[in-house]
């Protein structure tokens, strides 16, 4: 058994290697490595706990919620606009493609709570419909 020392992105490590004849299986043991116990400063942390807040307060009405993560490219409506069902309200960009987000229900546009060039995940509120 043959010991050595490696070093790997400035960490030491020191491992045991049997050696294994020509004649002799190849069933021998060899340690993982385990790296040398050193003593480390460690600096406090400050921990800041991120809290998601919808941007304004909440309007009665018929949520447009994203169906993915992305990109608002163009918005085709204004707050106060009428439109119907299945209406373009949207260009969202996910993957590199444009998905047009339409309207869930007929009514006047209450709240939009985005902007072109917002980034929004899975679920945010678009805009509200009443």
């Amino acid at each position: 058994m043959r010991k050595f020392q490696i070093k790997v992105d400035d960490k030491i490590y020191e491992v045991e290697v049997e050696e294994v004849g020509e004649n002799e299986s190849s069933a021998g043991t060899i340690s993982a490595p385990q790296p040398i116990a050193t003593k480390v400063k460690e600096k406090p942390v400050s921990q800041k706990v991120a809290t998601k807040v919808s941007p304004a307060p909440a309007v009665a009405g018929e949520e447009v919620v994203a169906p993915m993560p992305g990109k608002v490219l163009q918005l085709k409506v204004s707050e106060g606009d009428s439109v119907k069902e299945g209406d373009t309200l949207l260009i969202l960009e996910a993957m590199k493609m444009e998905n047009e987000i339409v309207a869930n229900a007929s009514g006047n546009v209450k709240k939009i709570n985005v902007a072109a060039n917002d980034m929004v995940d899975t679920g945010d509120v678009l805009l509200v419909i009443g």
